[in-house]
């Protein structure tokens, strides 16, 4: 049995966690089933504990988002004299530091193997912390941390992820892919989207009596939907963009807003400055959900007909694989790089070039029933080949040679 320990800025019950941090989960939940000792070790957020037992890990949480980084290196330099919030750790045989822009750079306080593990490159995202520290973080990321991490094992979760980190300098041989899985559709949840067409009725037995047709029940709204943090990087202004100028021709059309975020208040101002100009009340077409259990996220997957994913910059898109679970098809951004493996385009979905483009898109699969299901059919067949037994299993066979190896 060995101890494991995963560093991440945040877990997924942190108001900002998203798929990054149920990846890591996930993973870690295996190491726990294969007979490993798990501990990670995270930031701290009002109402959480500092120390709970969360699906076979040990869970320590300290620090805030830039604090977090200092006092997770002062907790494993204190396990190693068996003291601090990891004192039952002692010495890891192998930690997985998750770099979210930047790493905590675990490999500077212990002689423990340490494995690289980026979801995406952050080039495009870093603008958002402002004037000097959006430099410095590049500078981390894109010069000091591959030189740091110059003998490491690195895992990625798409070949645009590793080809990201090449760029950067990293060894091609030290990059492994292994991609997210798709967890169940919880019991009871239907998995085909419902269209607004009603279905034709069943034709009365020979002889029986035909009652007058009841009136056909009106047809339900066209869906959009958006699952995501909200953060700038994001884009979900391009989403309510979308919203915006297809009222013109779909004037029923709802758009659902699954997440939450600090970026929140920005994007309801956005709204409020766009109906100002327009003279619309778009409010009455977008809900914003916040954050969702898993069986209410997936019963507003199922009634969705187009999932809008107009995020700058992706590792790959969890979500889209959420949405094709229920035959809804995809439209992202071709730039992303992380969505150009997730959506297969023109197959189980759209890439585009910009805003005007994903207009131009979703009103094509709004308008034609026929292509939406062919990419829907298409995208839930995709998805089922995405299972996270076997990315755990891969998971598994990197980390542990990695404990010997380095």
């Amino acid at each position: 049995m060995a101890t494991v320990l995963l560093l991440c800025w945040r877990d997924s019950t942190h108001p900002q966690g998203g798929g990054a941090e149920h990846y890591l989960e996930t993973m870690g939940e295996s190491l726990v089933a294969a007979g490993h000792k798990v501990f990670y070790r995270t930031a701290r957020y009002p109402g959480a504990a500092r120390r709970e037992h969360v699906r076979g890990m040990h869970m320590s949480r300290g620090g805030g988002r830039i604090t977090v980084y200092p006092r997770a290196l002062a907790a494993i330099i204190a396990a190693r004299f068996g003291k601090g919030p990891l004192a039952d750790m002692g010495v890891p045989d192998v930690i997985i530091d998750t770099q979210n822009g930047v790493p905590f750079f675990a490999h500077c306080v212990t002689r423990a193997p340490v494995v690289l593990l980026q979801h995406h490159c952050h080039r495009e995202q870093w603008p958002v912390a402002g004037p000097g520290l959006a430099q410095l973080g590049w500078f981390l990321e894109a010069v000091v941390s591959p030189r740091v991490h110059r003998n490491c094992q690195y895992i990625t979760v798409s070949e645009p992820s590793k080809r990201e980190l090449m760029e950067l300098g990293v060894d091609d041989s030290r990059i492994a892919v292994v991609p997210n899985g798709c967890d169940p559709i919880p019991p009871g949840i239907p998995v085909r989207a419902p269209e607004a067409d009603n279905p034709p009725a069943a034709p009365a037995a020979t002889g029986a009596t035909v009652p007058e047709p009841a009136p056909p029940a009106p047809p339900a709204p066209l869906r959009l939907v958006t699952l995501s943090r909200l953060v700038p990087h994001k884009q979900i202004e391009h989403a309510i963009s979308v919203l915006n100028q297809l009222l013109d021709t779909h004037p029923d059309v709802q758009l659902d807003i699954v997440g939450d975020g600090w970026w929140k208040p920005q994007l309801r101002r956005y709204i409020r400055q766009m109906e100002h100009t327009t003279g619309r009340t778009l409010r009455n077409h977008i809900t914003f959900h916040g954050y969702l259990t898993e069986e209410a996220k997936h019963q507003v997957l199922a009634r969705a007909h187009v999932h809008l994913m107009p995020s700058r910059k992706e590792g790959w898109g969890l979500a889209v694989m959420e949405a094709a679970q229920h035959q809804v098809p995809s439209i992202g951004y071709r730039s992303s790089r992380g969505l150009t493996e997730s959506i297969q385009d023109g197959t189980t979905g759209f890439l585009v070039g910009d805003c005007e483009e994903l207009v131009a898109a979703t009103d094509q699969l709004l308008r034609d029933s026929e292509l939406r299901h062919r990419l829907g059919e298409a995208a839930a067949r995709n998805a089922a080949r995405y299972h996270w037994e076997a990315s755990a299993e891969r998971f598994r066979s990197i980390i542990v040679p990695a404990m010997v190896t380095e």
